[in-house]
C-alpha cells in the first residue's frame, strides 16, 4: 500500500505556535525531492507536546499542502486508547490516507494489552493503520507473536519497526505470513531491512536528505544493491548525528542550520548547542549525498 521513502516530518514552531508557512515550505521541499509519503504529527513532529487542536492543525496543513500527490500517514498514537481513537478519527475526517500508532508508553501494558489497544483503534476507525514498535521510546517490545495476531485485524495494514533487530524482524515477518507490510523506523539499517522484504522507511534523516534516502530505497526496490549500499554508507555519519541526542533535537537543529525554520522546541526538549551543534554542522558540511547540506554561517 505504501513504499519507499516516507519522511517523519518535523513540526516548525515560531513563538510557541506551529509555523504554518515554514511547515508548508518544508512539505513542498519534500514533494519536490520525490519522497513517497509524509508523516506529520509523529515522534519527530513532537506529537507528545502538541495539543489536540495543534495535532489536527498539523495533519490538516499536510493534507492540504500535499493535495494528493503522495500519501499522508498521520501520527495518531497515544498511551490512552480512547485518545488514540479520537485522534485517528480526526485524521480520517481531515483526509489522511492512513494513521501511524505507537505502542502505549509509560503504562507498561502486557502483550495482550498492546494487542487490544491496537485492535480497539482499528475496530473503531475504518482507516488503514500502521502499528509502531520502538522499544526505546515505549519500554515495551512488540513481539513477533503479537504482531502476527494483529496482522489478522482489519484496517491494520503494516508495521513501522524501529528495533534494528534483523533476527526479530525475520521472526515477525514469518509470523505475519505476508498479511501486512513492513517499514523501517531506523535510518541506519534501511538496506538490510529492505533486503529481508521491507517495503521502505519512515525516515528522520530524509527531512534534510530526502533525495539520498530515496536513492537508497529506489535502488533496493529495483535490486541495485551496489547503488543502495553506496547511499547507505554515504549517510552513515549523518544518521549517527541525527540520533546523538533524542530525536528530533538534532534534525530540527539541522533544519535551522539550513535556514528552513527556527530551531524552536518545546520543553522538556532543548535545542542542540555547544559541541554537538558544531559536530552536526561539520557532518552536514562534509556530506556528499544527492543533495548539498551547506549550513548557514549564522
Amino acid at each position: 500500500m505504501f513504499h519507499g521513502t516516507m519522511t517523519a516530518l518535523v513540526t516548525p514552531f515560531s513563538n510557541g505556535k506551529i509555523d504554518e508557512e515554514a511547515f508548508r515550505a518544508h512539505l513542498e521541499r519534500q514533494i519536490e525531492a520525490g519522497v513517497d509519503g509524509v508523516v506529520p504529527a509523529g515522534t519527530t513532529g513532537e506529537a507528545a507536546t502538541l495539543s489536540f487542536d495543534e495535532h489536527k492543525q498539523a495533519i490538516a496543513i499536510a493534507v492540504d499542502q500535499v493535495a494528493g500527490r503522495v500519501p499522508v500517514i498521520a501520527g495518531t498514537g497515544s498511551n490512552n486508547t480512547a485518545e488514540s481513537i479520537e485522534l485517528t478519527r480526526a485524521a480520517k475526517e481531515l483526509g489522511a490516507d492512513a494513521a501511524l500508532l505507537i505502542s502505549p508508553y509509560y503504562n507498561k501494558p502486557t502483550q495482550d494489552g498492546i494487542y487490544y489497544h491496537y485492535k480497539a483503534v482499528a475496530d473503531a476507525v475504518h482507516l488503514p493503520q500502521l502499528i509502531y514498535n520502538v522499544p526505546g521510546r515505549t519500554n515495551s517490545n512488540l513481539l513477533p507473536e503479537t504482531v502476527g495476531r494483529l496482522s489478522h485485524v482489519a484496517n491494520i495494514v503494516g508495521i513501522k519497526d524501529a528495533t534494528a533487530d534483523m533476527e526479530q524482524l525475520a521472526h515477525t515477518m514469518a509470523a505475519c505470513d505476508g498479511r501486512i507490510e513492513f517499514y523501517s523506523g531506523d535510518d541506519a539499517t534501511v538496506l538490510p531491512f529492505m533486503a529481508l522484504g521491507g517495503h521502505g522507511v519512515i525516515s528522520v534523516v530524509s527531512n534534510i536528505a530526502p533525495k539520498t534516502m530515496k536513492v537508497l530505497t529506489d535502488a533496493m526496490r529495483a535490486g541495485h544493491l551496489h547503488e543502495a549500499r553506496d547511499a547507505q554508507f554515504c549517510m552513515r555519519e549523518l544518521n549517527e548525528v541525527m540520533f546523538m541526542q533524542s530525536n528530533p533535537i538534532p534534525v530540527k537543529a539541522a533544519c535551522c542550520l539550513l535556514g528552513w525554520m527556527k530551531g524552536e522546541m518545546r520543553l522538556p526538549l532543548m535545542p542542540l548547542h555547544g559541541a554537538p551543534l558544531q559536530l552536526l554542522r561539520d557532518v552536514m558540511a562534509g556530506f556528499r549525498g544527492a543533495e548539498k547540506l551547506e549550513p548557514l554561517d549564522s
